[in-house]
């Protein structure tokens, strides 16, 4: 388990500034941590210290859950607190996050059992594909012949056990060996990946838009215990496809659902993260009528959730004692003050996040592993355009940045996207991929002509979203 200061480096290599709120949530990450040490009987009386962020968006609010919860493998779900109705109102259940959650889970934990049985499961579909390359095109008429006398035969009351397999001599069955060893050969090589082949595969029942919209997910076989039949159809597919398929099939035969399921939902309750995005537009503003009503009420519904409930899921009864809510909002109108009191006490660490500075913009295009520039400059990379921004041409889109989002809605980081897009679209537009590999460098200039920085800042307006 990674230390406060080493989750902090972690979270460095790709969110800039905002050290508080890192130190905040990596300290609460650690405690989660020195819990599972301690003995039982204390362990049941400590509950995460949940979190409110507050700061404007595009500042790295969500970003810093999303890269928390990626460092820990934790299940992790955002959810958008606007989305929620009180009770008796038509839009989604609050306990839908706590189901959102435990299924995020479970994708996780299947993700490691299909990586335990991987080679046992490619082992078992390379088989499969050898039987469906080799196999006779009148064999599934012969099986279906045979079958059907056999059956006719047990009516009557005649014949023996089983229809009679013709003999096959021993010359037979070593061209067949050869055949097969060949075809093996072949196969592992790469030489039969675009074949096309014909496999059976079992649809995927899916259920209804408008339920799904309100947060119900139903599979009507669940419901009756398996106990129909699953539809299957036949996929002409290319042999790379038809791998892909049958070691799905495998991987799920190997492992025991069950034990996946009761491991997905002690993971949730122990080590799940819920983000609340966008807490504050349900927080009443100093007066009380109309639409604040309801958003009192999805408060209301909230409370029970943080505080520590069990939720009924499909896959039985989860409880939300421990799960750490991390909730965020930029708070221009409201403030944390207008949530309900009980709510507000049951978020005890607030962190406010910082605009970001002209610095901080120009430390974004430079520093993270990920960052807007070389995402562009990779992406152009592929259609023969070697691109490059200078420090120069980088302080140019930091500053235009920040005018904007000065002069206009701030919207954070995400100003950045906006400039670029427009900055580089004539570039874009003409990069074809059938010229030779074309140098192109970014400066000041550049960014100056191509943004019109020379006049005044309401030009900037052009690029604002």
């Amino acid at each position: 388990m990674l230390t406060p200061k080493q989750i902090v480096e972690q979270l460095d290599r790709f969110i800039i500034g905002q050290d508080e709120a890192k130190r905040q949530v990596a300290i609460a990450l650690r405690n989660r941590y020195r819990r599972s040490r301690l003995p039982a009987e204390m362990r049941e009386e400590i509950t995460p210290k949940n979190i409110i962020m507050m700061g404007p968006t595009g500042v790295g609010k969500t970003e810093i859950s999303r890269r928390l919860a990626k460092l820990v493998e934790a299940p992790f779900v955002k959810v958008e607190a606007t989305k929620f109705t009180e009770v008796g109102y038509v839009g989604r259940d609050v306990d839908s996050m706590v189901r959102d959650l435990v299924e995020a889970s479970i994708r996780l934990c299947k993700q490691a059992e299909y990586e335990r049985v991987r080679l046992m499961a490619e082992a078992a579909a390379e088989q499969r594909l050898l039987d469906i390359i080799l196999e006779d095109p009148n064999a599934s008429k012969k099986k279906s012949k045979a079958a059907d006398i056999f059956g006719l035969s047990l009516l009557l009351g005649s014949g023996s056990d089983k229809p009679a397999e013709p003999e096959v001599s021993e010359e037979e069955k070593q061209r067949r060996r050869n055949r097969r060893e060949a075809t093996l050969e072949s196969l592992r090589a790469g030489e039969l990946e675009e074949n096309i082949v014909t496999v059976e595969v079992t649809e995927s029942a899916a259920g209804s838009d408008a339920m799904l919209a309100m947060g119900i997910d139903i599979n009507m076989n669940e419901m009756f215990g398996g106990m129909l039949p699953k539809k299957t159809k036949h996929r002409k597919v290319p042999i790379k496809e038809a791998r892909r398929i049958l070691v799905a099939e495998e991987s799920d035969k190997l492992i025991d659902m069950d034990a996946v399921i009761e491991k997905a939902i002690e993971r949730a309750e122990q080590d799940g993260i819920i983000f609340i995005d966008e807490i504050d537009k349900i927080a009443a503003s100093g007066h009380v009528g109309g639409a604040d009503v309801s958003r009192e009420g999805v408060q209301r519904d909230i409370l029970p959730i943080v505080e520590g409930s069990t939720v009924n899921t499909k896959y039985g009864p989860v409880k939300t004692d421990y799960m750490l809510f991390i909730a965020a909002g930029a708070f221009h109108v409201s403030k944390v003050s207008d949530l309900i009191p009980e709510l507000q006490g049951r978020f005890p660490i607030r962190v406010k996040l910082n605009a970001l500075t002209v610095e901080d913009y120009e430390n974004i295009l430079t520093q993270p592993e990920n960052a807007v520039t070389k995402q562009y400059e990779a992406l152009l990379r592929t259609d023969n355009v070697d691109l490059s921004f200078d420090d120069s041409a980088k302080k140019a889109i930091a500053e235009a940045a920040f005018i904007a989002n000065e002069t206009s809605e701030n919207i954070g980081a995400r100003r950045l996207h906006t400039i670029i897009e427009n900055l580089l679209e004539d570039i874009s537009f003409n990069a074809t991929g059938d010229h030779p590999m074309t140098e192109i460098v970014i400066d000041a200039s550049y960014v100056e002509k191509h943004l019109n920085m020379g006049k005044a800042a309401e030009d900037l307006t052009k690029y604002i979203v």
